[in-house]
């Protein structure tokens, strides 16, 4: 038997009704008031919640109560019945924008006809009298309400009997401009039940593309459960996301593919910003979205450049109307800011001549010619920037890091720049020594000798007879940041870069009784250059003048290492670089409906559009990173070197990652299953507590959906999308042993507790602290531009070093545009937007209708309210120097929640910043 076209439904005349364009009177419809309306779950899409907590604890337990009559919509019901769609709009200033448009008034009389969307309702079951799919059930919706940005639709449409229930809605948007629809709500059904549709996603014009949006209800369905109604549009949704990786991406698409790192160079515009593809056998790394832009005249292998980076339709940033996210501004900085920067202060290569010169950035300010738009810089970042009184000009004023308000002389301390490594913005490298004497395995031949200068009879003189160095390694009381065997390929050519130099570096520490670390050498070398030997010295805390300064000359050395590491490889590339290919595979292979994409979905929003912006203006050749880091043009190459060397998925979760380090062991009888070396490490000691939260939170969310352990090795759609992580998106490891295996729930757990700790937890730890403690540079400066007096020694140059050490520290650090370019950036990467979403604050609409994910939600939001007391009670404990103390910042970066602004503190769902 043949399928009946489906009838179009009229709209309710205007006899009806008043006006479809006139707001309703209060009380006419419940609708736009009850919980219902905010089943917000981001089915494709980025919107931020806008509601209060308590709304979210009122609607999620309203929801509850209902869920388990939540989705049904009809029954085969014997008789027709006529329910109302009401589709919620958000109104973006784009499309405010559009209003002047030539298609505008054509806009208007579709809204006046009531033709605005055309809905077809879709039966999750098939017709049972042919085998085949229902008639959907079609209808327009018009306009009946709009409250500020927020604007309804509505369409009335009958159900015929023995429709069954509504699996999924089908938009046509027939205005010539996009809207971004962020609910559909079915309600009407005799039994008292609400179907609800989350969007929250751009929908195309018509006149744009023909294919109709498909958007599921909130009920999530194994590939091997999806009702047969739906199974066709299921398979149709993720093929229009694949794609076919061909043509050049338009702006207004949602496909998802994958290309090397190949447009980080501009070779067209001079040859000295060409940059070697990364991605691949000679430079390993993982895998990007794909754009199709043409590629350069010069390079085949690489792409142009443009304005703006294509990034999938709903992955980018929310254009919503009186709303400020952290990467617009941030875009704001880069485009606008450091561009008047750079007018401002002319000379790059201009240091500062005092201490005093940089303690002025706080007080007095930078003045910047004012821009052509007035009030454009307070208006975007009234932090930064603030208007002069009766002035032409504008001032930009940096706020006092913390780190400088407390202490003004920390940076300078030993005991500060040794708690940094366990408690600052990289707790990541620190590691235990676990072989002595320490080696360096490149080639000797090449690099020199390989054995270094820190000693035994070196360090039990800097121990001064506390234990032998045998008792010292015995008692893991020895600690090492390694930035030798990493950097010493780089040195000679970033030497050949003119403004930066570059050593490898080992830097060796003693834990002392109280449980602090002491610094006790650090090792600099340079290798064979030229016609000269491999240079070498160490450099240890003396009691004399010129020692001294040494030292100190040494240790920033070692903090723009730890700097341009922590930054490229702790940042970049193991959060924000990593987490990509996650994001690109499960749009590619997990449906909208499927449960795992919703339980990842809301820890990978907006990361594919802040990383193209970073492709854009941070990590491309002459970027930020490139101009004002130490490894300069080969800062991302270095990333690459560190992928290939040290990336390991199974090594990202945190508690493998300590092990790895010898900062803990393996212990089940300890709360964490592990047993920290460093009693006092407050990264670990909080970080392992949300791991746990994490860990509870989706073992009883997996468990739920897979009760039968075979089930998750049948999910074809979960097997695809890991396959395709490892093959597709770090296709340079996907030979590698170390991949875990989802053969059981609790390798799916692992795996995806470890992606979630990655987005949250270990982003949060590393970003969220950078105004905090490299605010004020000197205390992390990210680039060293001037050797160490004792390499090569001229004697008219020792002659200055010696006359006034501190202009040679001065002349170390970056210069005063890299610096207030830096800090200019790191303020607006530090900064929580008034709508940040936080792990564990809002419940989804899909958690919400199902009783047990809810009850598993509160649960995990219980207990980090939880860590947010323990963390408060541990900054008050004087016992954890390492946390606590005269003039010390309390740790509190991975407290789970925090208010707007540079808090350093607060752990976002997802990498957005």
């Amino acid at each position: 038997m043949m399928m009946m076209k489906p009838q179009l439904q009229k709209p309710p005349s205007s006899s009806s009704r008043s006006s479809p364009l006139l707001p309703l009177k209060p009380g006419s419809s419940a609708i736009l008031s009850s919980p219902s309306f905010v089943n917000i779950l981001p089915a494709r899409g980025h919107t931020k919640h806008h509601l209060s907590k308590k709304y979210n604890r009122i609607r999620a337990s309203s929801e509850v109560k209902t869920a388990t009559a939540t989705n049904t919509g009809v029954d085969k019901n014997d008789t027709a019945v006529t329910v109302k769609a009401v589709v919620t709009v958000q109104e973006t200033a784009a499309n405010i924008l559009s209003t002047l448009s030539l298609t505008a008034p054509l806009d208007t009389l579709t809204d006046v006809a009531g033709k605005t969307f055309l809905l077809e309702l879709v039966s999750a079951e098939l017709d049972p009298k042919t085998g085949l799919e229902n008639e959907t059930i079609k209808g327009y919706a018009h306009k009946v309400n709009q409250k500020e940005t927020i604007v309804t639709y509505e369409s009335v449409l009958t159900i015929p009997a023995g429709f069954g229930h509504i699996g999924a809605v089908q938009v046509e948007n027939d205005h010539h401009k996009e809207a971004y629809i962020k609910s559909i709500e079915i309600t009407g059904f005799p039994n008292g039940t609400s179907v609800s549709v989350p969007c929250n996603s751009w929908t195309h014009s018509k006149y744009d593309n023909k294919q109709k949006r498909i958007f599921f209800t909130n009920k999530s369905y194994l590939p091997s459960e999806t009702p047969s109604g739906i199974k066709r549009l299921r398979e149709e949704e993720l093929q229009l996301l694949r794609g076919n990786g061909q043509g050049e991406r338009k702006a207004s698409e949602r496909i998802y593919d994958y290309d090397t790192y190949n447009d980080l160079g501009d070779p067209d515009s001079k040859d000295e910003l060409a940059r070697p593809v990364l991605g691949g056998k000679d430079h390993p790394y993982p895998r990007r979205c794909r754009t199709g832009r043409p590629r350069t005249k010069k390079d085949p292998l690489s792409e142009e450049r443009s304005s703006s980076v294509y990034v999938p339709r709903d992955e980018a940033f929310a254009e919503l109307k009186q709303l400020t996210f952290s990467g617009k501004t941030l875009k704001s900085v880069l485009h606008a800011l450091l561009p008047q920067l750079e007018i401002t202060l002319v000379d790059p290569e201009l240091g500062f001549p005092y201490f005093t010169a940089i303690d002025s950035l706080f007080n007095e300010g930078v003045t910047l010619p004012k821009p052509k738009s007035s009030g454009f810089f307070q208006s975007i970042i009234p932090r930064l920037v603030k208007a002069i009184r009766d002035g032409q000009d504008d001032l930009l004023l940096f706020e006092t890091p913390e780190i400088l308000d407390r202490d003004k002389f920390s940076w300078f301390k030993d005991e500060e720049f040794s708690r940094q490594t366990l408690a600052g913005l990289n707790p990541y490298s620190i590691e235990l020594v676990t072989e002595w004497p320490l080696k360096s395995k490149l080639d000797p031949k090449i690099y020199g000798p390989t054995e270094s200068l820190i000693t035994t009879e070196l360090v039990e003189k800097e121990i001064r007879g506390f234990m032998t160095v045998n008792e010292a390694l015995k008692r893991k009381k020895l600690f090492i940041l390694d930035y030798h065997d990493l950097f010493m390929p780089y040195v000679n050519k970033v030497r050949e870069v003119e403004g930066t130099t570059l050593y490898g570096s080992r830097t060796l520490f003693f834990l002392t009784e109280n449980g602090t670390l002491r610094p006790v050498a650090i090792e600099l070398t340079r290798p064979p250059i030229g016609d000269k030997p491999q240079w070498k010295e160490v450099f240890t805390p003396t009691w004399d003048a010129t020692g001294c300064w040494l030292w100190r000359l040494a240790k920033a050395h070692v903090c723009a290492h730890d700097s341009g590491y922590h930054q490229l490889v702790i940042h970049w590339l193991r959060t924000h670089c990593s987490t990509e290919p996650y994001i690109i595979a499960a749009n590619r292979q997990l449906s909208a409906m499927h449960p795992i994409y919703r339980l990842l979905h809301p820890h990978f929003r907006y990361t594919m559009e802040i990383n193209a912006l970073a492709r854009e203006a941070l990590i491309n050749a002459g970027g930020i990173i490139e101009t004002c880091f130490s490894p300069a043009k080969y800062s991302i190459e270095l990333s690459s070197a560190a992928y290939d060397q040290l990336w390991r998925f199974d090594m990202e979760a945190l508690p493998a990652d300590l092990i790895r380090r010898g900062m803990a062991v393996e212990d089940p009888t300890a709360e964490h299953g592990v047993k920290l070396t460093i009693e006092d490490y407050p990264f670990a000691n909080d970080g392992l507590i949300l791991w746990d939260a994490i860990k509870e939170w989706v073992g009883d969310y997996v468990n739920h959906y897979y009760p039968d352990p075979t089930l998750v090795e049948s999910d074809n759609e979960l097997q695809a999308w890991w396959t395709e992580v490892r093959t597709e998106g770090h296709a340079d490891k996907k030979d590698e042993p170390w991949w875990p295996v989802l053969k059981t729930p609790e390798d799916l757990i692992h795996t995806l507790t470890t992606i979630i700790w990655v987005t949250a937890g270990h982003h949060a730890a590393v970003n969220f602290g950078q105004y905090t403690y490299a605010g004020y540079f000197p205390n992390r400066p990210t680039i060293a531009r001037s050797n160490m007096p004792t390499e090569d020694p001229n004697e008219d140059l020792f002659k200055i070093f010696l006359k006034k050490p501190e202009a040679a520290l001065l002349r170390c650090f970056p210069s005063q545009i890299q610096a207030t370019k830096v800090m200019a950036v790191l303020d607006v990467l530090s900064n929580h937007s008034p709508d940040e979403e936080y792990i564990g604050g809002n419940v989804e609409s899909s958690w919400a209708e199902n009783p047990v994910i809810n009850a598993a939600f509160e649960r995990f939001n219980g207990n980090l309210k939880k860590l947010e007391g323990i963390i408060d009670e541990r900054n008050t404990n004087m016992k954890l120097k390492n946390r606590v103390g005269a003039g010390v910042v309390p740790y509190e970066l991975l407290k789970p929640f925090s208010e707007p602004g540079v808090t350093g503190k607060g752990v976002p769902n997802s990498i957005s910043i």
